[in-house]
């Protein structure tokens, strides 16, 4: 499968020309992973057999989906706190981790080569610093040719863990933000234009002069796109690494939120990405179709075990072993079918 064409809207799944027969395992939701699942789908089926269909629509997308009962699996960036998920019977797991970025589009600037921090980026998604030689972004770039260019702000229009993530960042990094936007999936963005997935936002950046918006740095990555440097929480200018990545996420304690729903971004650290996240599954601990939810955690077994170096060259995070053997053994005692018999068994 040519990655290079995640940039296209309305990505979904299909490892087959024929149609996806029953074994085939149906999901839907974020589009933060979608590169690293398209890769994942593909190396499984060429070694089982079995294909994905996953459609990449959003969070908020994946989460009505799975409610709805229309798909095997639901995936969010944005975790349901421990009432929803008990109220609605779902088990939830993070399955890897990645970076957001910010993405800017300006004549002259390469990837790295402007640095900005969380109050700046704040404002400019806020819509208090409209052009690119503003002041306060020349304060942190004293040696980049920044035009007199109006901003042109990107944000997702479709309910979005991205969103959720980044607008977490920048609530803790402005108490504007906090007060005037705050935290959600979906937001009354107060400037910019909506784009559909992160595909969407990929392709509005590329194609506008001016912009700025937010990915999954899979995204930047496969689409070329400039991507910006950090200033993080220990006030040290970072790069999106998998290293920065990997120290973000180094101090998590996965335990200690229900579902494993632990947020990455701010993390301290010298090292530390500030806009980190994890992407998490969402199942039925008592699925009307057990079948069909085996085969899922077959595939999500054999993708924590093969998987991560497919996730680190496309710059995800795996998850550590010790949170995998944990998150397996959830499986084995929550996740039965109508008999009481668990759907996964551990090796």
């Amino acid at each position: 499968m040519n990655l290079a064409k995640i940039g296209l809207a309305a990505a979904a799944l299909a490892f087959s020309s024929l149609a996806a027969h029953a074994a085939d395992i149906s999901g839907a939701g974020a589009t933060f992973p979608y590169p690293v699942y398209a890769k994942w789908a593909d190396a499984y089926k060429k070694e089982t057999g079995i294909g994905l269909n996953y459609q990449s629509i959003g969070s908020g997308g994946g989460i009505k989906q799975i409610k709805a009962k229309t798909v095997t699996f639901g995936a969010s960036d944005a975790p349901l706190p421990g009432k929803e998920l008990d109220e609605s019977g779902l088990a939830q797991f993070p399955m890897v981790m990645g970076g957001i970025v910010p993405v800017v589009n300006i004549d002259g600037v390469k990837p790295g080569d402007l640095v900005l921090d969380g109050p700046t980026l704040a404002k400019i998604f806020l819509g208090d610093i409209k052009s690119w030689d503003d002041p306060a972004i020349a304060k942190l770039n004293p040696n980049v040719k920044l035009p007199k260019q109006a901003i042109a702000i990107v944000h997702r229009s479709d309910g979005s863990g991205t969103t959720y993530n980044f607008t977490y960042y920048l609530a803790e990094a402005s108490p504007d933000w906090k007060t005037k936007v705050g935290t959600n999936t979906a937001v009354q963005w107060p400037a910019g234009i909506g784009a559909k997935g992160n595909e969407g936002v990929a392709n509005n950046v590329a194609q506008t002069k001016g912009s700025i918006g937010y990915v999954e740095y899979a995204y930047a990555k496969q689409n070329k796109l400039t991507y910006t440097n950090m200033v993080n929480k220990a006030g040290k200018t970072v790069s999106p690494t998998m290293d920065a990545f990997q120290a973000a996420a180094a101090s998590a304690d996965w335990k200690s939120q229900p579902g494993y729903g632990v947020i990455l971004a701010n993390q301290p650290g010298d090292k530390s990405w500030p806009m980190t996240a994890a992407t998490w599954i969402l199942l039925y601990k008592k699925p009307t179709d057990p079948a069909a939810t085996a085969e899922a955690l077959k595939f999500f077994a054999w993708s924590y075990a093969k998987g991560g170096k497919m996730a680190e060259e496309l710059d995800y995070v795996p998850m550590p072993s010790n949170v995998v053997m944990d998150i397996e053994k959830m499986w084995s005692s929550d996740i039965k079918d109508a008999s009481g018999k668990p759907l996964y068994s551990m090796k």
